[in-house]
């Protein structure tokens, strides 16, 4: 998958989303991000799923917790506590097995962004690519249902950002950039800042983008950490997470920007066989 990470502003590219076609269209949006503080790769990651779900989610999560009787956070730092094994086990079959999750997430190699196409300042290169991820997937969404306004509520944990308000900004800039390309649809987003600790979302959110983001890093040596990356990767049908999906996949997507002026790809895009299919999208 082609992408400039220098271009601005952000085009719509890339990505499909899956999401069933109900009445309503009001989404949840949970977010995360990995690797920002200097390491040679970040990404941002998103788990969706349709805002009137989210009582189902937190009750099943919380059966998880009572039944394994875990109450610490289910993030990838934690994917090293034995206590926690059968927890995220069952999470993240939960999460292959339901068709109204999905998730997408977007790796950046750092050294492939170019600064003076961002006044010079990496946090807003950083903030962009965030907010494209956002906008790429919603533009789909918004395509895919032509006969209704779309209302985004978009829950972050707390962004590693210089600007003060920088959850702010990504409201405005995905707003302005929806409204841009769709010019003859009404769009609400509404981007919230949510503690992680308080918010199951954001934390299997977390768990799926860390796994994939140190495979990437290629600095997983924990086996227990190994472990699950490796019945992450068992869902798709892949040996390990240091790949990408075709723009089309629907419910396990690894967004990564290849800029062909800086060389050959580092990766292959891999097919994705789910151990629990999707049924067929309607036409």
């Amino acid at each position: 998958r082609n992408g400039n990470l220098n271009y601005n502003p952000h085009p719509l590219v890339g990505g499909v989303v899956d999401m069933e076609k109900v009445r309503n269209s009001e989404w949840l949006v949970a977010c995360d991000e990995s690797g920002v503080g200097g390491a040679k790769y970040y990404g941002f990651g998103s788990l969706w799923m349709k805002y009137e779900r989210r009582g189902d989610f937190i009750g099943d999560y919380n059966k998880f917790r009572q039944n394994h009787d875990y109450q610490s956070e289910c993030k990838w730092t934690n994917a090293n506590d034995k206590r926690a094994q059968e927890f995220i086990k069952d999470i993240i079959e939960y999460f292959f097995k339901h068709k109204w999750l999905a998730f997408q997430c977007l790796v950046v190699r750092k050294g492939a962004v170019d600064k003076s196409a961002h006044n010079g300042d990496f946090d807003l290169a950083s903030q962009r690519h965030f907010t494209m991820l956002l906008t790429n997937k919603m533009g789909k969404i918004m395509q895919n249902n032509t006969e209704k306004d779309c209302k985004f509520r978009v829950w972050v944990d707390p962004i590693a950002s210089c600007y003060e308000k920088a959850d702010e900004a990504d409201e405005v800039i995905s707003s302005n950039v929806l409204k841009q390309k769709l010019v003859d649809r009404k769009v609400e987003i509404q981007v919230i800042t949510k503690h992680s600790k308080q918010t199951p979302m954001i934390q299997l959110c977390d768990l799926l983008l860390g796994a994939v983001m140190e495979a990437w890093q290629q600095k997983a040596n924990n086996p227990l950490k190994l472990n699950v990356q490796q019945l992450i990767s068992e869902h798709p049908g892949w040996q390990d997470l240091r790949a990408d999906t075709r723009p089309e996949e629907r419910k396990f997507n690894i967004w990564y920007f290849h800029d062909p002026t800086l060389g050959g790809r580092e990766v292959e895009s891999k097919s994705v066989n789910l151990k629990y299919p999707l049924p067929l999208r309607n036409t």
